[in-house]
């Protein structure tokens, strides 16, 4: 029989009904038991009387932290407890007695800590954050559908790179040389050609040996591509994307983003339309920080931060020089040294949330790039084919997930936006 939710005892106050848990923490003044319960969806304190209920309270003290257990009682409002209301225990069965728990409620330390990270995810702030990203998930999934995008699945076992050949993870597969997808960017080329406006969400890999706080090895993008979009309408939606987002989850998980700690006035100060920079004036603030900064250069962790703590809002930063982006964005007609291309970058020092950028969609200029970057021809034909058959402009980008929540959330590190963190040299559990 299902219980009642511990977000939902709001609308069961006076009523008896039973919670279906664990165990979170429990104490005592003698007399009196309080029982802290989860669920997944937050806690509550169930009071237990000892003259009340004596074999209840006997129970309940035999019963170890993270133990499964069914609880009844009477809800009531007390602003003091945890979530505002408590219950007032009746009844308590217990499911199954947990044996010790590993992690206690004192400090440990973060290696500890992810060698148990299936365990760790159980605590109520690693909950708000799952939950936070949920909702990120969802909101991102309804702002394309209330814009006619079509959901469409890329691959994630690829014959070619996407993104340059020194991050890919090689398969063989039955023989022949495949990777695991950077990016469903490609294939997403050839679905918006089909449906006109079109997203995907799934996982991407890079074997980058980096251990920097931004960077993990699996890590989920939200791609969008869309025919007959330009660059600037590529921004544009970008920003309506990531404002919606924010919105989104500010009105349904401000009671999680509080217990983070997060100062969400921050993300409430936030409007369109988000600040634009080109590359070369990015250079230029750059060297206004005192730093020594070549044109030319892609930009690391530290020179994001000094773009990103100029802005209170996230912030584009446009025409990056074509050496240093991908075969396939489109020169600027104006200056073809850069490309119609932007990096959204987050505000408070968080780096690159999105990359984007106009597609070439001219297929001889595609072909020489091809072979400037010294890729595989035939690894590409069915890519030029898109150029081939009735080519449009064409524009697209790519929203890192973890990198999102991160900011959203104002975490120290990237492996606690992602239930199981692949990093540099860490694949258990």
């Amino acid at each position: 029989m299902q219980g009642v939710l511990i977000k939902h005892l709001g609308k069961h106050v006076g009523e008896e009904v039973t919670i279906q848990g664990w165990l979170y923490n429990k104490r005592s003044s003698g007399k009196i038991q309080f029982l802290i319960v989860r669920d997944g969806t937050g806690l509550v304190q169930g009071v237990l009387v000892k003259k009340e209920a004596p074999e209840l309270f006997d129970l309940a003290k035999t019963i170890t932290q993270e133990s499964s257990i069914k609880v009844k009682g009477i809800v009531r409002e007390e602003p003091r407890s945890v979530g505002g209301y408590e219950l007032a225990v009746t009844g308590l069965e217990l499911i199954s007695m947990a044996e010790e728990y590993p992690i206690s409620h004192k400090e440990h330390g973060v290696d500890f800590l992810m060698d148990r990270r299936h365990l760790w995810l159980r605590t109520p702030r690693q909950n708000a954050i799952l939950r936070i990203r949920a909702e990120i998930e969802q909101a991102a999934r309804d702002f394309f559908h209330q814009n006619d995008f079509t959901l469409v699945d890329s691959p994630i076992i690829t014959p070619a790179a996407c993104e340059g050949t020194t991050t890919l993870f090689e398969l063989d597969y039955h023989g022949e040389k495949a990777y695991l997808s950077q990016s469903g960017q490609l294939y997403n080329e050839a679905s918006a050609m089909a449906v006109g406006r079109m997203y995907c969400f799934g996982p991407t890999f890079r074997a980058e040996k980096s251990k920097t706080r931004r960077h993990l090895m699996e890590f989920w993008m939200i791609e969008a591509e869309a025919a007959f979009f330009d660059h600037e309408d590529n921004m544009k939606i970008q920003e309506e994307l990531v404002y919606f987002i924010i919105q989104r989850v500010l009105e349904r998980r401000r009671q999680d983003l509080e217990f983070l700690g997060r100062d969400i006035s921050k993300l409430e100060a936030i409007k369109l339309p988000f600040p634009r920079i080109s590359y070369t004036e990015a250079v230029e603030l750059i060297r206004s920080k005192g730093e020594d900064f070549t044109w030319g250069q892609d930009f690391g962790a530290p020179h994001e931060t000094i773009i990103s703590e100029s802005f209170a809002a996230p912030v584009f930063v446009h025409r990056f020089p074509a050496e240093i982006k991908a075969f396939y964005m489109k020169p600027d007609p104006a200056d073809p040294r850069v490309v119609l291309g932007a990096d959204l970058i987050a505000p408070e020092g968080y780096g690159e949330m999105i990359g984007g950028g106009q597609r070439i969609d001219d297929l001889r200029l595609l072909e020489q790039r091809i072979a400037e970057h010294k890729l595989p021809r035939e690894a590409f034909e069915w890519y030029l084919d898109l150029r081939r058959y009735g080519s449009v402009p064409h524009s697209g980008f790519g929203l890192g997930l973890e990198r999102t929540v991160a900011w959203i959330c104002k975490l120290d590190h990237v492996r606690e936006t992602i239930p199981y963190p692949r990093m540099l040299y860490r694949v258990y559990p």
